[in-house]
């Protein structure tokens, strides 16, 4: 067992929400009871994940995906008010971080993503240094990368191979980081891995020879919530569930 307060202190000092510009507020979203027993983890803060992780025991919830985002209007009604409704019924601590989860050199998004890819960074590049570049390794070509994205992803990638050059560098970003992709292209990769693609990369893949490849936001964006929520179950002896909510974007 541990205190909200313990729980809190901890995300903060390993995540360092404050060294990021976000587009919501990091840290504890709704607050719940004091005691924590039980962590569950997922990548956002939908009804169906916090009502499963009402059903597995969990009192705080740890998420990439919060529930209040710049611009939103903020008022608690439809779906909004459904979510923070069940939250404050059930006494459900819920913390969300967003790009610091992204961010984080070991068990952020980008970094568990490189692992599950086969792939070490040693390079940042983009706005507040949230993409990652390291060597190719073992993937030649865009066809051995997108084939070990479909297996490490269980997900078929978005494939814009560029000009077929070999591979020498990856770049990545999870999530919805298309327009990092003149960024990587300037800190010299030969394929970019993200989670969406919008019109404009078509044409700059098709221009400029560099890959790119679309691997799904929320299939990109798994790994970094039950990694930071695992460390913190183990620093505090608490338990851990990690609650995949299946979703096709």
């Amino acid at each position: 067992m541990a205190e909200r307060e313990q729980i809190e202190s901890s995300l903060a000092e390993l995540l360092q929400p404050e060294r990021f510009k976000d587009y919501g507020p990091n840290g504890l979203q709704v607050e719940g009871r004091r005691e924590v027993r039980c962590l569950a983890s997922g990548v956002t803060a939908s009804l169906a994940f916090i009502d499963a992780a009402i059903a597995a025991g969990a009192d705080t919830l740890l998420v990439h995906h919060g529930l209040f985002w710049r611009g939103q209007d903020g008022r608690i009604v439809g779906w909004l008010k459904a979510r923070v409704a069940r939250l404050l019924a059930h006494e459900l601590n819920l913390f969300a971080y967003h790009l610091p989860l992204d961010a984080h050199a070991e068990l952020g998004n980008n970094a568990q993503l490189g692992r599950r890819l086969g792939l070490q960074a040693d390079a940042r590049f983009g706005e507040q240094d949230l993409g990652f570049a390291g060597p190719a390794q073992a993937l030649a070509d865009v066809q051995t990368l997108a084939a070990r994205v479909r297996l490490a992803l269980a997900r078929e990638p978005v494939v814009l191979p560029g000009d077929g050059r070999p591979l020498r560098r990856i770049a990545w970003c999870s999530g919805g980081a298309q327009g990092f992709f003149e960024a990587a292209i300037a800190a010299g990769a030969d394929a970019f891995i993200t989670g969406e693609i919008s019109e404009p990369q078509a044409h700059l893949a098709r221009e400029t020879g560099v890959a790119f490849l679309a691997c799904g936001h929320h299939a990109t964006e798994r790994y970094g919530a039950p990694a930071v929520a695992a460390h913190i179950a183990e620093r505090f002896g608490l338990e851990h569930r990690f609650i995949e909510i299946e979703n096709p974007a």
